[in-house]
Protein backbone atom coordinates (compact mmCIF):
# COMPACT_ATOMS: atom_id res chain seq x y z
CA UNK A 1 0.00 0.00 0.00
CA UNK A 2 2.75 2.69 1.02
CA UNK A 3 4.62 1.54 -2.49
CA UNK A 4 1.22 2.55 -4.20
CA UNK A 5 0.92 5.88 -2.21
CA UNK A 6 4.58 6.67 -3.26
CA UNK A 7 4.17 6.17 -6.86
CA UNK A 8 1.19 8.04 -6.66
CA UNK A 9 2.50 10.90 -5.31
CA UNK A 10 5.79 10.54 -7.41
CA UNK A 11 3.15 10.37 -10.38
CA UNK A 12 1.08 14.03 -9.29
CA UNK A 13 4.58 15.51 -8.93
CA UNK A 14 5.84 14.67 -12.14
CA UNK A 15 2.66 15.74 -13.63
CA UNK A 16 2.86 18.81 -11.67
CA UNK A 17 6.38 19.60 -13.04
CA UNK A 18 4.99 18.92 -16.75
CA UNK A 19 1.87 21.65 -16.25
CA UNK A 20 4.61 24.38 -14.73
CA UNK A 21 7.04 23.89 -17.19
CA UNK A 22 4.74 23.86 -19.91
CA UNK A 23 3.01 26.94 -18.61
CA UNK A 24 6.33 28.53 -18.39
CA UNK A 25 6.87 27.71 -21.86
CA UNK A 26 3.82 29.59 -22.95
CA UNK A 27 6.22 32.48 -24.38
CA UNK A 28 9.53 30.50 -25.65
CA UNK A 29 7.17 28.96 -27.92
CA UNK A 30 5.89 31.84 -29.52
CA UNK A 31 9.21 33.05 -30.20
CA UNK A 32 8.26 36.19 -27.84
CA UNK A 33 11.43 37.56 -26.19
CA UNK A 34 10.64 36.71 -21.93
CA UNK A 35 11.57 37.30 -18.69
CA UNK A 36 12.35 33.78 -16.71
CA UNK A 37 9.75 33.02 -14.64
CA UNK A 38 10.61 31.60 -11.03
CA UNK A 39 7.79 29.15 -9.45
CA UNK A 40 5.36 29.73 -7.79
CA UNK A 41 5.67 33.42 -8.40
CA UNK A 42 6.33 33.71 -11.96
CA UNK A 43 7.95 37.51 -11.99
CA UNK A 44 6.51 39.06 -9.25
CA UNK A 45 8.30 37.59 -6.39
CA UNK A 46 9.32 41.14 -4.57
CA UNK A 47 5.46 42.52 -4.98
CA UNK A 48 5.22 42.10 -1.23
CA UNK A 49 7.97 44.23 -0.27
CA UNK A 50 8.56 46.61 -3.25
CA UNK A 51 5.96 48.91 -5.21
CA UNK A 52 5.15 48.37 -8.62
CA UNK A 53 6.73 51.18 -9.89
CA UNK A 54 10.25 49.79 -9.38
CA UNK A 55 9.73 46.56 -10.13
CA UNK A 56 8.20 47.51 -13.85
CA UNK A 57 11.43 49.99 -14.15
CA UNK A 58 12.93 47.33 -13.68
CA UNK A 59 11.78 44.77 -15.67
CA UNK A 60 11.72 47.59 -18.82
CA UNK A 61 14.93 48.39 -18.31
CA UNK A 62 16.23 45.21 -18.58
CA UNK A 63 13.93 44.44 -21.57
CA UNK A 64 13.42 47.53 -23.75
CA UNK A 65 15.83 46.55 -25.92
CA UNK A 66 14.59 42.92 -26.79
CA UNK A 67 11.98 44.15 -28.96
CA UNK A 68 8.55 45.79 -29.30
CA UNK A 69 7.31 43.65 -26.56
CA UNK A 70 8.22 40.98 -24.15
CA UNK A 71 6.55 38.07 -22.22
CA UNK A 72 5.94 37.75 -18.11
CA UNK A 73 3.98 35.45 -15.69
CA UNK A 74 2.02 36.58 -12.81
CA UNK A 75 2.17 33.27 -11.09
CA UNK A 76 1.56 30.51 -13.79
CA UNK A 77 -0.51 33.14 -16.03
CA UNK A 78 1.45 35.00 -18.72
CA UNK A 79 0.74 38.50 -19.71
CA UNK A 80 2.04 40.72 -22.47
CA UNK A 81 4.19 44.18 -21.56
CA UNK A 82 4.20 46.46 -24.72
CA UNK A 83 6.90 49.02 -24.76
CA UNK A 84 7.11 50.15 -28.85
CA UNK A 85 5.50 53.44 -28.42
CA UNK A 86 3.29 52.59 -32.63
CA UNK A 87 2.30 49.92 -31.19
CA UNK A 88 1.08 51.26 -27.70
CA UNK A 89 -1.13 53.77 -30.33
CA UNK A 90 -2.60 51.23 -31.99
CA UNK A 91 -3.43 48.88 -29.25
CA UNK A 92 -4.97 51.86 -27.04
CA UNK A 93 -6.34 54.19 -29.74
CA UNK A 94 -6.26 52.68 -33.47
CA UNK A 95 -6.99 49.31 -32.42
CA UNK A 96 -9.71 49.57 -29.43
CA UNK A 97 -11.96 47.62 -30.13
CA UNK A 98 -9.51 44.91 -29.47
CA UNK A 99 -8.43 46.03 -26.20
CA UNK A 100 -11.52 48.12 -24.90
CA UNK A 101 -11.45 47.04 -21.00
CA UNK A 102 -8.96 47.94 -18.38
CA UNK A 103 -9.34 44.30 -16.92
CA UNK A 104 -9.31 45.57 -13.14
CA UNK A 105 -11.46 43.49 -10.96
CA UNK A 106 -14.85 44.52 -9.68
CA UNK A 107 -17.65 42.62 -8.11
CA UNK A 108 -21.02 43.62 -8.80
CA UNK A 109 -23.33 41.66 -6.82
CA UNK A 110 -21.08 41.41 -3.53
CA UNK A 111 -19.44 45.03 -3.68
CA UNK A 112 -21.57 47.15 -5.80
CA UNK A 113 -19.42 50.28 -5.44
CA UNK A 114 -16.47 48.29 -7.32
CA UNK A 115 -18.29 48.69 -10.60
CA UNK A 116 -17.55 51.87 -11.77
CA UNK A 117 -16.87 53.47 -14.38
CA UNK A 118 -13.33 52.71 -14.07
CA UNK A 119 -13.50 49.24 -13.90
CA UNK A 120 -16.62 47.73 -15.51
CA UNK A 121 -16.54 46.36 -18.96
CA UNK A 122 -18.50 45.94 -22.57
CA UNK A 123 -21.35 47.76 -23.70
CA UNK A 124 -22.27 48.46 -20.22
CA UNK A 125 -18.94 50.79 -19.98
CA UNK A 126 -19.73 52.48 -23.53
CA UNK A 127 -23.24 53.41 -22.08
CA UNK A 128 -22.40 54.94 -19.53
CA UNK A 129 -18.85 56.68 -20.54
CA UNK A 130 -21.41 58.23 -23.35
CA UNK A 131 -23.80 59.81 -20.55
CA UNK A 132 -21.23 60.89 -18.17
CA UNK A 133 -18.95 62.60 -20.83
CA UNK A 134 -20.83 65.43 -20.97
CA UNK A 135 -20.39 66.13 -17.08
CA UNK A 136 -16.68 66.64 -17.71
CA UNK A 137 -16.64 69.40 -20.35
CA UNK A 138 -15.10 72.99 -20.05
CA UNK A 139 -18.50 74.21 -19.53
CA UNK A 140 -19.28 71.76 -16.39
CA UNK A 141 -16.06 72.64 -14.47
CA UNK A 142 -16.61 76.42 -15.28
CA UNK A 143 -20.03 75.57 -13.09
CA UNK A 144 -17.98 73.91 -10.47
CA UNK A 145 -15.05 76.16 -10.11
CA UNK A 146 -16.78 78.50 -7.54
CA UNK A 147 -17.20 75.59 -4.96
CA UNK A 148 -13.50 74.64 -5.66
CA UNK A 149 -12.60 78.06 -5.19
CA UNK A 150 -14.06 78.15 -1.75
CA UNK A 151 -12.35 75.24 -0.21
CA UNK A 152 -9.31 77.19 -1.72
CA UNK A 153 -10.13 79.89 0.34
CA UNK A 154 -10.58 77.83 3.10
CA UNK A 155 -6.82 76.20 2.77
CA UNK A 156 -5.37 79.53 2.24
CA UNK A 157 -7.11 80.45 5.68
CA UNK A 158 -5.62 77.00 7.41
CA UNK A 159 -2.03 77.34 5.87
CA UNK A 160 -1.71 80.82 7.08
CA UNK A 161 -2.66 79.56 10.86
CA UNK A 162 -0.82 76.53 10.36
CA UNK A 163 2.44 77.53 9.12
CA UNK A 164 2.58 80.55 10.66
CA UNK A 165 5.82 82.12 10.38
CA UNK A 166 7.49 79.01 9.24
CA UNK A 167 7.22 75.78 9.75
CA UNK A 168 8.09 71.86 9.00
CA UNK A 169 4.77 70.26 7.31
CA UNK A 170 3.62 66.36 5.86
CA UNK A 171 2.77 68.04 2.72
CA UNK A 172 1.07 64.59 1.87
CA UNK A 173 -1.23 65.49 4.47
CA UNK A 174 -2.27 68.74 4.09
CA UNK A 175 -3.45 68.47 -0.04
CA UNK A 176 -5.06 65.34 1.05
CA UNK A 177 -6.81 67.77 3.35
CA UNK A 178 -7.54 69.97 0.55
CA UNK A 179 -8.83 67.26 -2.64
CA UNK A 180 -10.81 65.76 0.13
CA UNK A 181 -12.57 69.08 0.54
CA UNK A 182 -12.34 69.47 -3.02
CA UNK A 183 -14.16 66.25 -3.93
CA UNK A 184 -16.58 66.26 -1.12
CA UNK A 185 -18.16 69.74 -2.16
CA UNK A 186 -17.66 68.74 -6.04
CA UNK A 187 -18.94 65.10 -5.86
CA UNK A 188 -21.43 64.72 -3.01
CA UNK A 189 -22.13 68.72 -1.82
CA UNK A 190 -20.81 68.32 1.77
CA UNK A 191 -18.92 70.42 3.53
CA UNK A 192 -15.96 68.07 4.81
CA UNK A 193 -14.17 70.17 6.87
CA UNK A 194 -11.04 68.44 6.48
CA UNK A 195 -8.54 71.33 7.89
CA UNK A 196 -10.80 71.59 11.04
CA UNK A 197 -11.84 68.01 11.17
CA UNK A 198 -8.94 66.12 9.82
CA UNK A 199 -10.28 62.61 11.66
CA UNK A 200 -13.50 63.55 9.90
CA UNK A 201 -15.85 60.46 7.79
CA UNK A 202 -14.19 61.36 4.70
CA UNK A 203 -10.88 61.72 5.41
CA UNK A 204 -10.73 58.39 7.21
CA UNK A 205 -12.11 56.22 4.60
CA UNK A 206 -10.78 58.12 1.77
CA UNK A 207 -6.98 57.05 3.79
CA UNK A 208 -8.60 53.38 4.54
CA UNK A 209 -9.17 53.28 0.58
CA UNK A 210 -5.61 53.93 -0.13
CA UNK A 211 -3.35 53.37 3.14
CA UNK A 212 -4.88 50.33 4.16
CA UNK A 213 -6.40 48.77 1.10
CA UNK A 214 -8.33 45.25 1.94
CA UNK A 215 -6.41 42.61 0.24
CA UNK A 216 -2.53 42.37 -0.08
CA UNK A 217 -0.44 43.47 -3.19
CA UNK A 218 -0.02 39.96 -4.52
CA UNK A 219 -4.43 39.08 -3.90
CA UNK A 220 -5.16 42.56 -5.66
CA UNK A 221 -2.78 41.28 -8.99
CA UNK A 222 -4.20 37.36 -8.49
CA UNK A 223 -7.97 39.06 -9.27
CA UNK A 224 -6.49 40.87 -11.70
CA UNK A 225 -5.42 37.74 -13.86
CA UNK A 226 -8.06 35.19 -12.21
CA UNK A 227 -11.36 37.84 -12.08
CA UNK A 228 -13.84 35.14 -12.65
CA UNK A 229 -12.29 32.89 -9.92
CA UNK A 230 -12.17 35.82 -7.62
CA UNK A 231 -16.05 36.49 -8.27
CA UNK A 232 -17.25 33.12 -7.70
CA UNK A 233 -15.52 33.13 -4.57
CA UNK A 234 -17.19 36.52 -3.52
CA UNK A 235 -13.49 38.37 -3.18
CA UNK A 236 -14.58 42.10 -2.47
CA UNK A 237 -12.39 45.52 -3.48
CA UNK A 238 -13.25 47.36 -0.84
CA UNK A 239 -13.61 48.01 2.90
CA UNK A 240 -16.97 47.16 4.26
CA UNK A 241 -16.83 50.24 6.56
CA UNK A 242 -16.11 52.52 3.65
CA UNK A 243 -17.96 51.18 1.06
CA UNK A 244 -21.07 51.54 3.79
CA UNK A 245 -20.39 54.92 4.14
CA UNK A 246 -20.13 55.90 1.01
CA UNK A 247 -22.89 54.00 -0.35
CA UNK A 248 -25.54 55.70 2.80
CA UNK A 249 -23.82 59.26 1.92
CA UNK A 250 -25.13 59.21 -1.54
CA UNK A 251 -28.55 57.32 -1.08
CA UNK A 252 -29.36 60.02 1.52
CA UNK A 253 -28.35 63.13 -0.14
CA UNK A 254 -29.86 62.00 -3.42
CA UNK A 255 -33.24 61.03 -1.51
CA UNK A 256 -32.88 64.83 0.30
CA UNK A 257 -32.04 66.50 -3.11
CA UNK A 258 -35.05 64.64 -4.70
CA UNK A 259 -37.62 65.63 -1.89
CA UNK A 260 -36.64 69.50 -1.80
CA UNK A 261 -35.38 69.99 -5.19
CA UNK A 262 -32.21 70.59 -4.34
CA UNK A 263 -29.40 71.21 -7.61
CA UNK A 264 -26.07 72.12 -6.14
CA UNK A 265 -24.54 72.26 -9.65
CA UNK A 266 -22.13 69.43 -8.21
CA UNK A 267 -21.15 65.94 -10.31
CA UNK A 268 -23.62 64.51 -8.05
CA UNK A 269 -26.34 66.81 -9.35
CA UNK A 270 -25.33 65.89 -12.96
CA UNK A 271 -25.95 62.41 -11.98
CA UNK A 272 -29.43 62.79 -10.39
CA UNK A 273 -30.06 64.57 -13.39
CA UNK A 274 -28.98 61.67 -16.12
CA UNK A 275 -31.60 59.64 -13.44
CA UNK A 276 -34.28 62.44 -14.20
CA UNK A 277 -33.88 62.11 -18.00
CA UNK A 278 -35.53 58.52 -18.05
CA UNK A 279 -31.85 56.60 -18.36
CA UNK A 280 -32.11 53.31 -16.29
CA UNK A 281 -29.59 54.39 -13.73
CA UNK A 282 -29.79 52.63 -10.04
CA UNK A 283 -29.21 54.03 -6.59
CA UNK A 284 -25.95 51.26 -6.98
CA UNK A 285 -24.71 53.20 -9.94
CA UNK A 286 -25.07 56.32 -9.08
CA UNK A 287 -22.99 55.38 -5.42
CA UNK A 288 -20.30 53.30 -7.65
CA UNK A 289 -19.25 56.33 -10.04
CA UNK A 290 -19.72 59.26 -7.13
CA UNK A 291 -17.49 56.92 -4.92
CA UNK A 292 -14.98 56.43 -7.87
CA UNK A 293 -14.78 60.12 -8.55
CA UNK A 294 -14.26 60.66 -4.89
CA UNK A 295 -11.38 58.35 -4.68
CA UNK A 296 -9.95 58.80 -7.63
CA UNK A 297 -10.23 62.68 -7.68
CA UNK A 298 -8.63 63.00 -4.04
CA UNK A 299 -5.79 60.52 -3.96
CA UNK A 300 -3.99 61.05 -7.39
CA UNK A 301 -4.49 65.09 -7.15
CA UNK A 302 -3.47 64.86 -3.77
CA UNK A 303 -0.11 62.97 -4.77
CA UNK A 304 0.26 65.47 -7.72
CA UNK A 305 0.43 68.23 -5.82
CA UNK A 306 2.96 66.85 -2.93
CA UNK A 307 5.43 65.51 -5.60
CA UNK A 308 4.98 69.09 -7.64
CA UNK A 309 5.97 70.82 -4.13
CA UNK A 310 8.55 68.48 -3.49
CA UNK A 311 10.35 68.85 -7.02
CA UNK A 312 9.58 72.78 -6.62
CA UNK A 313 11.20 72.56 -3.06
CA UNK A 314 14.17 71.16 -4.78
CA UNK A 315 14.51 73.50 -7.74
CA UNK A 316 13.82 76.74 -6.45
CA UNK A 317 14.70 78.49 -9.42
CA UNK A 318 11.12 76.69 -10.91
CA UNK A 319 9.57 77.46 -7.87
CA UNK A 320 10.27 81.34 -8.61
CA UNK A 321 9.30 80.96 -12.16
CA UNK A 322 5.99 78.69 -11.36
CA UNK A 323 4.91 81.76 -8.23
CA UNK A 324 5.23 84.47 -10.49
CA UNK A 325 3.29 82.80 -13.59
CA UNK A 326 0.42 82.34 -10.83
CA UNK A 327 0.85 86.30 -9.28
CA UNK A 328 0.55 87.13 -12.63
CA UNK A 329 -2.40 85.35 -14.09
CA UNK A 330 -4.42 86.18 -10.22
CA UNK A 331 -3.31 90.39 -11.21
CA UNK A 332 -4.33 89.94 -14.91
CA UNK A 333 -7.88 88.32 -13.87
CA UNK A 334 -8.56 89.92 -10.55
CA UNK A 335 -8.29 87.02 -8.24
CA UNK A 336 -8.87 83.06 -8.40
CA UNK A 337 -11.21 82.83 -11.21
CA UNK A 338 -11.91 80.43 -13.70
CA UNK A 339 -9.91 82.38 -16.42
CA UNK A 340 -7.47 82.96 -14.41
CA UNK A 341 -6.69 79.22 -13.46
CA UNK A 342 -6.61 78.38 -16.88
CA UNK A 343 -4.22 81.10 -18.13
CA UNK A 344 -1.11 79.63 -16.15
CA UNK A 345 0.90 77.65 -18.34
CA UNK A 346 3.95 77.32 -16.47
CA UNK A 347 2.02 75.89 -13.67
CA UNK A 348 0.84 73.56 -16.30
CA UNK A 349 4.13 72.29 -17.14
CA UNK A 350 5.33 72.24 -13.83
CA UNK A 351 2.04 69.68 -13.12
CA UNK A 352 2.82 67.88 -16.25
CA UNK A 353 6.32 67.46 -15.48
CA UNK A 354 5.48 66.07 -12.01
CA UNK A 355 2.79 63.59 -13.40
CA UNK A 356 6.09 62.44 -15.71
CA UNK A 357 7.99 61.46 -13.50
CA UNK A 358 5.25 60.47 -10.75
CA UNK A 359 2.79 59.14 -12.93
CA UNK A 360 -0.09 57.84 -10.32
CA UNK A 361 -0.84 54.50 -11.88
CA UNK A 362 2.60 53.25 -12.97
CA UNK A 363 1.23 50.81 -15.13
CA UNK A 364 -1.71 51.24 -17.93
CA UNK A 365 -3.99 47.89 -18.35
CA UNK A 366 -5.56 46.62 -21.25
CA UNK A 367 -7.29 42.71 -21.75
CA UNK A 368 -7.51 41.50 -25.30
CA UNK A 369 -11.50 40.97 -25.95
CA UNK A 370 -10.63 38.46 -29.00
CA UNK A 371 -7.39 37.38 -30.20
CA UNK A 372 -5.44 39.84 -31.97
CA UNK A 373 -2.23 39.56 -34.07
CA UNK A 374 0.34 41.87 -33.72
CA UNK A 375 0.73 44.20 -36.56
CA UNK A 376 4.49 43.11 -38.30
CA UNK A 377 4.47 40.01 -36.30
CA UNK A 378 3.23 36.37 -35.93
CA UNK A 379 2.54 36.76 -32.61
CA UNK A 380 -0.84 36.14 -31.69
CA UNK A 381 -2.30 37.47 -28.05
CA UNK A 382 -5.00 35.21 -27.43
CA UNK A 383 -8.31 36.70 -26.06
CA UNK A 384 -8.85 37.76 -22.07
CA UNK A 385 -4.78 38.22 -22.31
CA UNK A 386 -3.63 41.17 -19.91
CA UNK A 387 -1.58 43.76 -21.11
CA UNK A 388 1.10 45.68 -19.43
CA UNK A 389 2.14 49.08 -20.80
CA UNK A 390 4.93 50.72 -18.27
CA UNK A 391 3.56 54.15 -18.34
CA UNK A 392 6.44 55.52 -15.41
CA UNK A 393 9.11 53.26 -16.93
CA UNK A 394 8.06 54.95 -20.79
CA UNK A 395 8.00 58.27 -18.96
CA UNK A 396 12.40 57.82 -17.26
CA UNK A 397 13.20 56.66 -20.95
CA UNK A 398 16.46 58.41 -22.22
CA UNK A 399 15.10 57.88 -25.07
CA UNK A 400 12.15 59.81 -24.99
CA UNK A 401 13.51 62.31 -22.61
CA UNK A 402 17.30 63.64 -22.05
CA UNK A 403 18.49 63.20 -18.42
CA UNK A 404 15.11 61.75 -17.42
CA UNK A 405 15.62 61.84 -13.21
CA UNK A 406 15.50 65.33 -13.58
CA UNK A 407 12.76 67.64 -13.06
CA UNK A 408 12.26 70.34 -16.14
CA UNK A 409 9.00 72.07 -16.86
CA UNK A 410 10.20 73.40 -20.12
CA UNK A 411 10.13 69.89 -21.68
CA UNK A 412 5.70 70.60 -21.59
CA UNK A 413 6.31 74.13 -23.13
CA UNK A 414 3.96 73.84 -26.21
CA UNK A 415 6.82 73.51 -28.92
CA UNK A 416 8.12 70.82 -27.55
CA UNK A 417 5.13 69.05 -26.45
CA UNK A 418 4.31 69.01 -30.57
CA UNK A 419 7.83 67.17 -31.20
CA UNK A 420 7.31 64.03 -29.00
CA UNK A 421 5.20 60.97 -29.79
CA UNK A 422 2.04 60.87 -28.03
CA UNK A 423 2.59 57.55 -26.07
CA UNK A 424 5.64 59.31 -24.40
CA UNK A 425 3.11 60.67 -22.10
CA UNK A 426 0.22 59.00 -20.61
CA UNK A 427 -0.80 59.62 -16.80
CA UNK A 428 -4.55 60.16 -18.07
CA UNK A 429 -4.01 57.38 -20.74
CA UNK A 430 -5.48 58.12 -24.26
CA UNK A 431 -8.00 57.25 -26.25
CA UNK A 432 -11.64 56.35 -25.71
CA UNK A 433 -10.82 54.58 -22.23
CA UNK A 434 -8.81 57.73 -21.02
CA UNK A 435 -9.54 59.59 -17.86
CA UNK A 436 -12.38 61.25 -17.56
CA UNK A 437 -12.32 63.64 -15.01
CA UNK A 438 -8.80 64.93 -16.49
CA UNK A 439 -9.93 67.95 -17.14
CA UNK A 440 -11.29 68.43 -13.57
CA UNK A 441 -7.89 66.60 -12.07
CA UNK A 442 -6.15 69.27 -13.52
CA UNK A 443 -8.19 72.43 -12.57
CA UNK A 444 -7.72 71.14 -8.84
CA UNK A 445 -4.08 70.72 -9.05
CA UNK A 446 -4.22 74.30 -10.45
CA UNK A 447 -5.96 75.50 -7.62
CA UNK A 448 -4.06 74.01 -4.78
CA UNK A 449 -0.49 74.70 -6.16
CA UNK A 450 -1.79 78.34 -7.07
CA UNK A 451 -2.80 78.61 -3.41
CA UNK A 452 0.54 78.09 -1.53
CA UNK A 453 2.94 79.16 -4.41
CA UNK A 454 1.08 82.86 -4.08
CA UNK A 455 1.79 83.34 -0.25
CA UNK A 456 4.45 80.63 0.93
CA UNK A 457 8.01 79.69 0.02
CA UNK A 458 8.84 76.43 -0.40
CA UNK A 459 11.77 74.44 0.55
CA UNK A 460 13.56 70.82 1.50
CA UNK A 461 14.55 70.46 5.27
CA UNK A 462 16.33 67.61 7.16
CA UNK A 463 13.53 65.18 7.05
CA UNK A 464 12.83 65.67 3.55
CA UNK A 465 13.05 62.01 2.38
CA UNK A 466 15.58 62.10 -0.51
CA UNK A 467 16.00 59.79 -2.32
CA UNK A 468 12.27 58.68 -2.45
CA UNK A 469 10.81 56.11 -1.73
CA UNK A 470 7.47 54.67 -3.05
CA UNK A 471 4.48 52.75 -0.77
CA UNK A 472 4.20 49.47 -1.50
CA UNK A 473 0.87 48.63 -0.05
CA UNK A 474 -0.50 51.17 -2.49
CA UNK A 475 -1.42 50.32 -5.94
CA UNK A 476 -1.34 53.89 -7.30
CA UNK A 477 2.16 56.06 -6.74
CA UNK A 478 2.59 57.23 -3.11
CA UNK A 479 5.65 58.42 -1.23
CA UNK A 480 6.85 56.02 1.60
CA UNK A 481 5.91 57.22 4.83
CA UNK A 482 4.71 60.39 3.66
CA UNK A 483 6.75 63.98 2.47
CA UNK A 484 7.99 66.79 4.78
CA UNK A 485 8.81 70.14 3.56
CA UNK A 486 9.67 73.67 5.15
CA UNK A 487 7.16 76.11 4.68
CA UNK A 488 7.67 79.89 5.01
CA UNK A 489 5.59 82.83 4.33
CA UNK A 490 6.50 85.21 1.61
Amino acid sequence: MSVALLILALTLILLLLIYVKRKFAYWARQNVPYLTPRFPYGNFKELSHRSIADISREFYNQMKDAGPFYGAYFFLQPLIVVTDLDLIKTIIIKDFNHFPDRGVYFNEREDPLSAHLFAIEGNKWRSLRQRLTPTFTSGKMKMMFPTLAAVGDNFSEFLVQEVNGGSIVEVKEFMARFTTDVIGSCAFGIECNSFKDPQGQFRKFGKTIFDKPRNPPWLRLGLLMFPDLGRRLRFKVLNEDASDFFHNVVKSTVGYREENSVDRKDFLSLLIDLKKTGVDFSMDEIAANAFIFFAAGFETSSSNQTYCLYELARHPEHQEKARQCVLDSLQKHGGMTYEAACDMQYLDQCINETLRLYPSLPILERKTFKDYKIPGSDVVIPKDMKIHIPIMAIHRDERYYSDPEVFNPDRFHPEELATRHVCTFLPFGEGPRNCIGMRFGMMQSRVGLATILSKFRLSTCSNTATPLEYSSDSFVVQPKGGLRLRIDPL
